[in-house]
């Protein structure tokens, strides 16, 4: 006859995992660090040199999983980069690199360390995330053989790819992601894969995707995650260069976390010289913690609970249909003393805000944006914009924006609005703005003075219209629609 002390304890433990499977949160990480770069050669350092780097990083990193862990997170990403730098040609890079297998070889390298051959990166985060029992995302490089019979093999007989790998809380390899979007130099040493690659896996709280970087501003496979097969949760690998005013990365995150309704953990490396910065956990409803800092050169954790399942949440905003209340607004008609200029090298459609209250329009092609707004004091000291842009970005990469935006001017001379801008003075007791968006992807961002997010004061409605909640309680750089019309590449 079994004991009943013994009976007990196993309800106990068959309950609690049942609670976990079914668990409507979970406990997110991110950890933005600052990378241990490499001295910059033209040639291959040995494997050894090579391995000893990536372990003076992974030493950074392992400390953060166990904290992370400690403080009860189910999940922790990592940066891309994050363990060997950027500082490389093709060549260089190659002793960095490990060839990492399919996930389907159901393989655990912490426990089977040799089964593909030497693999030591990989091992050693698998037992970081089976050692700590946490879900461990982190970016390394992979290398593929090839040979002359494949038309596109590289002289070298080699593939390069920038990798995001993601272990289970047993160490298991259950995602593996070559990334498909390279950004401008990085594709003279990494290559690309032949079709984007969508890499999802299914976990007690919720199914999750991974994509890194660059690939965020390109239907795939980013959109393809959410869209199409309807990820709860996007990890999000990242080495992000901050450009203002709208490509901050908190705020450009967070507005993507809500325009595509879907959990978003944005792990970025640091690097104020190369200014980036700027990492979050990120929800459908906005910013759960996030983290941006151009004044130290130190890494830091972020850690912060989500929903499982974010689409049947209460919180979750409603679809938006974005150009519903902004094409029902009468007199579109140009202002004699609308300008233009230039906003990342895109050239804008400009009025400025000559009042301290009222509802203007500004317009570019097809695209006719609406704000109305109050100050709640106008200063002779500062200039505001309402802007819109219509067109294809083409300087790092081509793709095609709609773009509607209040933004402070760098200066009061017009010709600086566009500029970078990251403090303000100027308040506002509220703001409503809209456009005629032909797309649906549109990600709505509030930007206030000292590049600070805005969480809970202000939302969009189901007409289109990104509105303040209440009065603002900062100073505004920016109030933004960013609209990405992905069918016109």
């Amino acid at each position: 006859m079994v004991p009943s002390w013994l009976l007990v304890c196993a309800v106990v433990f068959s309950l609690a995992v049942l609670q976990v499977l079914a668990s409507d949160t979970f406990i997110a990480a991110v950890y933005e660090h600052a990378v241990i770069l490499p001295r910059p050669t033209l040639t291959r350092v040995s494997p050894d040199d090579a391995l000893a780097l990536m372990n003076r990083n992974m030493d950074v990193l392992e400390r953060a999983i166990k904290e992370a862990a400690h403080q009860g997170a189910h999940i922790i990403v990592t940066p891309e980069d994050g363990i060997y730098g950027w500082l490389f040609t093709r060549e260089a890079i190659y002793p960095y690199l490990e060839d990492i297998p399919d996930p389907e070889v159901n393989w655990i390298p912490c426990t089977d360390p040799t089964r593909f051959g030497p693999a030591p990166v990989l091992e050693r985060l698998s037992c970081m995330a089976r050692n700590n029992s946490i879900y461990v995302a982190a970016n390394i490089g992979d290398k593929k053989p090839c040979n002359s019979s494949d038309p596109k093999c590289p002289s070298d007989g080699r593939y390069q790819y920038n990798t995001d790998v993601v272990f289970d809380s047993e160490g298991k390899l259950v995602a593996r992601y070559h990334k498909y979007n390279l950004f401008m130099s990085e594709a003279t040493f990494f290559n690309y894969p032949e079709e984007p690659e969508i890499s999802t896996f299914e976990t007690p709280f919720g199914k999750f995707g991974i994509f890194t970087c660059f690939d965020i501003l390109f239907r795939e496979p980013a959109v393809v995650l959410v869209s199409e097969l309807q990820v709860d949760t996007v990890l999000f690998p990242t080495a992000w260069m901050n450009v203002l005013p709208f490509l901050t990365a908190v705020e450009f995150h967070s507005a993507w976390a809500m325009g595509m309704r879907v959990n978003f953990l944005a792990a970025n490396t640091h690097s104020t010289i190369m200014s980036m910065t700027g990492s979050g956990i990120y929800a459908p409803d906005g910013a759960r913690a996030y983290y941006y800092n151009m004044k130290t050169e130190d890494g830091h954790l972020l850690i912060a609970e989500l929903d499982s399942h974010p689409r049947l949440s209460p919180t979750s905003p409603p679809a938006v249909s974005w150009s519903s209340y902004a094409s029902s607004v009468e007199g579109w008609l140009p202002h004699d003393h609308d300008f233009s200029g230039l906003v990342f090298h895109d050239k804008f459609t400009f009025t400025e805000l000559t009042k301290p209250e009222g509802s203007i329009t500004v317009c570019q092609k097809d695209l006719h944006c609406h704000l109305s707004y109050k100050m709640a004091g106008k200063r002779d000291d500062e200039v505001y914009v309402l802007g819109a842009f219509d067109g294809l970005h083409v300087v790092e990469g081509q793709y095609y924006l709609q773009i509607c935006t209040l933004l402070k001017c760098k200066s009061t001379d017009l010709s600086t609005c566009g500029q970078p801008v990251e403090t303000a003075q100027t308040k506002f007791d509220m703001f409503s703005l809209s456009g005629t968006f032909g797309t649906n992807y549109v990600f709505p961002e509030v930007l206030y003075s000292g590049v600070q997010l805005a969480p809970g004061e202000f939302e969009v409605l189901k007409d289109g219209r990104l509105i303040s909640k209440t009065a603002p309680t900062k100073p505004v750089v920016t109030v933004t629609l960013f609209g990405r019309w992905y069918e016109k590449d």
